[in-house]
């Protein structure tokens, strides 16, 4: 639990120096001592020392795992011989939100508690080189050497020994619950004690396994809870991860519990007749999705002309059609499932995510759209669906339909659906091959029974012209679903990638033009497809857009100055919260870009994320001893501007237009 150390400043005056307490390190943002929970110590007994931090209104200082930004305190101790010094006793942080940035931090006062203890722990000094960050709308590294001298003596509590105390309950407690880590980033927590929850939330010891500003949804299941989180880079399906649960009750109590939570599946809560309930339900509604009826409306056109004359043709069509949906359906959950389990934070859909799928859907939905214009048509043994059909032909082509059927549903989630994916994807891969399954039953229905069912298909219109024109006007959905994939494509791989897809139309128009001269012209289609293969490897993803900085140097910007050349030096580091926040909300936006390449302003980066003394002068030369730090040097050698440490889009635009 998170509870304040209340009192410190009474328990211990601040001025005052004594055996158990270290010189203050003081500055107007922190003061920071050497303190220990004896006078006196004797060889063999254990005891304790700590830094104490006593931060100003409005700073804050780092934990173990620091989020988004920013670095936890440092110690470096030289010890007595035979003398040993324990792990850090992290209190639980608090979450510090910052922009889009999430950090787990400690404000007001926090002591970080170590053990000595060994043979060799008797009296003498305890030397420490500490180093640690302290932030507010600025970051700024501190660092001090603290000395510590006990005498020899029968171990006595000391004046702040209290604080030791309090600190420990600080300390996140044991976790009496059962806590295992899936996959896929789902925290389950099980066991008696957890009903009245209202909120949790989980801060991993190690740094970048869990996105530390992604979303963390609890939902009670069954026995206990589940906290949905998202996996970072670090993450490692299959290893047992450490950290922090704080559980926040209906009464606005925090529990704070250290957990090691073991690797395994999160078994899945809702009943799995429900779940198959709801896969049914929004499969069955997944038809009426703009993205799903342009291959539902062809695959009715072709049942309706079989109904009234060629009653199995029409079964078989519909069985393969249904067979077509159960098989992609099955594939794509189980193909999910695979990535689950090697860590990746996949969902439904996620095929969508490749640049490559993408163009590929795009070209296959262009081809089937002129397909129906009547610009080309694929000929089989029989040409008449109805009297002369080639039943191998008509099925693959009704198999094939029902796949592009599932592949373009994908982006689109009916109702319903939320719950039985939910479901799906934290169940045993058998579980969750039956609740796709379903799916693609709900998904197939509409056509198995327009077919399967007389009374159904005799109630269709009877073929004739009219059937020619509904063709020609479903190949419309069609083009605006192709259309739709190359908008998609262009947020994906950019302009290069939407010149791919183009291209690739132009070689799909050739190919099926070609396929009217004859011989000649199908070898001309083949060369065209085999055009079209070679151009997917060419698409990529787009790359980032970033603001083009060069590296500060005092040399440059000098240089630069010399030349009346306008410039604008952005002091940052990797660490710093409010800098990232900057950096992208203004100095990377595209009007702050196109105003910069206008009016020449050269863009100068210093990075303080180590150390370095050019930057420290530059900073200190300027009153700071922190960043972030913004100037701008306006041309022709005029006074720099600077500019506030929070910045705005507007505010860059002001500054360098107004100079």
């Amino acid at each position: 639990m998170i509870l304040p150390l209340i009192g410190l400043a009474a328990l211990c005056s601040a001025g005052a120096v004594q055996a158990a307490e270290s010189t203050p390190s003081v500055t107007r943002r922190a003061t920071v001592t050497l303190i220990s929970d004896t006078d006196t110590v004797q060889a063999g007994t254990p005891y304790h020392v700590g830094l104490r931090f006593r931060l100003a209104p409005g700073w804050h200082t780092y934990g173990r795992n620091p989020g988004d930004a920013g670095v936890p305190a440092e110690l470096n101790w030289t010890l007595p011989a035979g003398t040993s010094i324990g792990d850090i006793a992290w209190p639980t942080p608090k979450r510090l939100a910052e922009g889009t940035l999430m950090t787990y931090a400690y404000t007001g006062e926090v002591l970080l508690a170590q053990t000595v203890s060994g043979p060799g722990n008797g009296p003498g000094s305890l030397r420490l080189h500490a180093s640690w960050l302290v932030c507010n709308d600025i970051c700024v590294p501190e660092e001090a050497d603290f000395n510590l001298d006990l005498a020899a003596g029968t171990p006595a509590a000391s004046a702040e020994a209290t604080l030791f105390t309090l600190a420990a309950r600080a300390l996140p407690r044991t976790s009496p619950f059962q806590v295992r880590i899936s996959p896929d980033g789902a925290l389950r927590v099980s066991g008696n004690g957890l009903t009245g929850v209202r909120s949790a939330w989980f801060v991993p010891d190690e740094a970048n396994v869990i996105a530390a500003s992604g979303p963390q949804s609890l939902r009670a299941r069954g026995d206990g809870l589940v906290l949905a989180m998202t996996p970072a880079e670090g993450f490692k399906p299959g290893a047992t991860m450490s950290g922090v649960l704080v559980l926040d009750d209906a009464s606005g109590v925090e529990t704070s519990l250290s957990v090691q939570a073991q690797p395994g599946a999160v078994e899945v809560v809702t009943p799995l007749w429900q779940a198959i309930g709801f896969a049914l339900l929004g499969g069955l509604i997944l038809n009426l999705m703009p993205c799903v009826f342009p291959v539902l409306a062809m695959k009715a056109y072709g049942i309706a002309k079989l109904a009234h004359g060629h009653r199995r043709a029409a079964r078989l069509q519909a069985g393969f059609y249904t067979l077509g949906v159960l098989t992609t359906f099955a594939v794509i959950g189980l193909g999910l499932v695979a990535l689950r389990q090697f860590g990746h934070a996949v969902g439904w859909g996620f095929q969508f995510q490749s640049p490559v799928f993408v163009a590929g859907m795009a070209w296959v939905l262009f081809t089937v759209g002129l397909n129906m214009s009547g610009v080309f048509a694929i000929h089989t043994q029989a040409t008449d669906m109805g009297q002369n059909l080639t039943l191998r032909g008509g099925w693959i082509g009704s198999f094939a339909s029902g796949a592009l059927a599932v592949l373009v549903a994908t982006p689109c989630t009916a109702p319903f659906m939320g719950v039985a994916l939910a479901a799906a994807l934290v169940a045993p891969p058998l579980e969750t091959l039956v609740v796709f399954l379903a799916m693609g039953l709900g998904l197939a229905a509409p056509t198995a029974l327009l077919a399967l069912v007389p009374a159904l298909g005799r109630s269709l219109p009877r073929p004739g012209a009219w059937m020619e024109i509904l063709r020609q006007a479903l190949a419309f959905p069609m083009y605006a679903a192709a259309a739709w994939l190359v908008w998609v494509l262009s947020l994906q791989a950019g302009p290069s990638g939407v010149l791919v897809v183009a291209a690739g139309m132009v070689l799909i128009g050739f190919a099926v033009w070609a396929l009217r001269l004859g011989r000649v012209g199908k070898g001309f289609a083949v060369a065209a497809v085999v055009g079209i293969l070679a151009l997917l490897p060419t698409i990529g993803v787009a790359p980032t857009v970033e603001t083009s900085a060069e590296s500060y140097t005092p040399a440059r910007l000098a240089g630069l100055r010399a030349e009346g050349k306008p410039v604008f030096v952005n002091m940052t580091a990797a660490w710093c919260v409010t800098c990232l926040v900057n950096e992208h909300v203004a100095l990377s936006t595209a009007p702050v870009r196109q105003a910069f390449a206008a009016q020449g302003i050269t863009l100068l980066k210093g990075d303080w994320t180590r150390q370095d003394p050019e930057i420290s002068r530059f900073l200190q030369a300027q009153g700071r001893d922190g960043v972030p730090l913004y100037l701008f040097y306006p041309a022709n050698n005029r006074p720099p501007v600077v500019l506030p440490q929070i910045l705005t889009e507007s505010t860059v635009l002001d500054a360098i237009k107004g100079s």
